[in-house]
C-alpha cells in the first residue's frame, strides 16, 4: 500500500511532465500555468487510493487520476471567471493574467484532454467509467448553478444546500474514488459502497469548510477566516441561524445582512456572537459528524482486508479531522 503523501507525489510528479503543443501559445500557456499552482492533489490521489484499495496496479490509474485533476482544475478556471476572482493560490487567476475569452477556450481544452486521458482504462471498463465521469461533470457543473441561483434567493432550505453541496463538492469525490475502484476490478458493489462513502464525506468536508470560515484559526484554516459572513453566503451557518434566530437575534442577523457599507471585521464579531447565541457551531458540528458516520459505515461495508483500508481512513481522518 502506497501513502497519501506518496501517492501525492506521483501525481505531482506526473503533473509536471505532462506537455502541451508550444501553439497556439495562448490556448496552452494558461493550462501549464494553473496546473503549475499546486494544491494538495488530493482528487486524483483518490482514484489511486481505491486502486490501490483492492491492490490494483496504480499505474494503470494515473492517466484517469490526471483527467480527474484536468477536470478540477478546468471548474476552478471557469468558477474564477463567474466569481471575478482575481487570485487563486495566490497568484493572478487565467483571466486576471490573460483575459476572460483566453481562460474560457482554455478551461474548454482542459476538459477535452480530460476525456482524452480518462479513456485510457481498460476496454472492458471503459463504458462505466465515462458513465461514471460525464455523472460527476453534470452534478458538479449542476452544483454550481444551483449555488449561483442561491445568490438571488433570500431563502434557502438546509436540504437544498446540502443537495447544492453534494453536487458542486461531493460526487467528485465519490467519482474518483469508484473510477478507481473499477480499476483495482473491484466488485461493483464494493465501488458502490466506496462511492457513497466519498459523496458524504464530501458532505462533511463542506460542512466543516463553513464551520471554519467562521470559528477556523486563519494560520492553520489557510485563509481569511469570516469570509462567507462578509459576502453573505449562503453556508449551512447562516441558513440554519435564519431558521432558528428569534426576536432581537433575528432582527439584527437580517439588519447585518441588509448593510451595504460596513466594517468587515464589526460585521463577523456581531454575526458570529448571534451564532454563538444560538447554538450555531454546535449544531453544524453535529451535521458534519452526521455525514462523516454515514461515510465510515458504507466504508464498513467494503470487503477488504482492515490493512488495506488504512491510507484511506487516514484520508478520512486529515478530510474531516481539520483543527478549528
Amino acid at each position: 500500500m502506497h501513502s497519501i503523501q506518496d501517492l501525492q507525489q506521483i501525481i505531482e510528479k506526473a503533473v509536471k511532465e505532462t506537455n502541451y503543443p508550444a501553439e497556439p501559445k495562448e490556448l496552452y500557456e494558461p493550462i501549464s500555468y494553473l496546473m503549475s499552482l499546486g494544491g494538495k492533489r488530493l482528487r486524483p490521489a483518490l482514484v489511486l487510493m481505491a486502486t490501490d484499495l483492492f491492490n490494483g496496479d496504480i499505474n494503470e490509474a494515473l492517466s484517469p487520476a490526471l483527467a480527474v485533476e484536468l477536470f478540477h482544475n478546468f471548474t476552478l478556471m471557469h468558477d474564477d471567471i463567474m466569481d471575478k476572482a482575481p487570485l487563486r493560490r495566490g497568484k493572478p487567476t487565467v483571466h486576471a493574467k490573460w483575459n476572460e475569452a483566453v481562460a474560457i477556450l482554455s478551461g474548454d481544452v482542459m476538459f477535452v484532454k480530460a476525456y482524452q486521458l480518462m479513456i485510457k482504462v481498460k476496454p472492458q471498463i471503459l463504458s462505466q467509467v465515462l458513465e461514471i465521469f460525464n455523472q460527476t461533470a453534470t452534478g458538479v457543473c449542476e452544483g454550481q448553478q444551483i449555488d449561483m441561483n442561491f445568490e438571488n434567493r433570500d431563502q434557502v432550505t438546509i436540504p437544498e444546500y446540502i443537495e447544492m453541496i453534494r453536487l458542486k463538492t461531493a460526487v467528485l469525490l465519490g467519482g474518483a474514488l469508484k473510477i478507481g475502484a473499477l480499476i483495482g476490478e473491484a466488485s461493483e458493489t464494493d465501488a458502490q459502497h466506496l462511492y457513497n462513502f466519498g459523496e458524504s464525506l464530501g458532505i462533511a468536508f463542506q460542512l466543516q469548510d463553513d464551520i471554519l470560515d467562521v470559528y477556523g484559526d486563519p494560520e492553520k484554516f489557510g485563509k481569511q477566516v469570516g469570509g462567507d459572513i462578509i459576502s453573505n453566503k449562503k453556508t449551512y451557518l447562516l441558513i440554519k441561524a435564519l431558521e432558528l434566530a428569534k426576536g432581537e437575534d433575528f432582527i439584527e442577523l437580517n439588519h447585518l445582512l441588509s448593510l451595504k457599507t460596513f466594517k468587515s471585521e464589526e460585521k463577523v464579531v456581531a454575526v458570529r456572537a448571534i451564532y454563538d447565541r444560538i447554538g450555531i457551531r454546535e449544531l453544524s458540528d453535529i451535521a458534519m459528524q452526521a455525514y462523516a458516520d454515514k461515510a465510515l459505515k458504507e466504508f464498513e461495508l467494503i470487503k477488504v482486508g482492515k490493512g488495506n483500508k488504512e491510507v484511506l481512513m487516514e484520508f478520512a481522518e486529515i478530510l474531516v479531522g481539520r483543527q478549528h
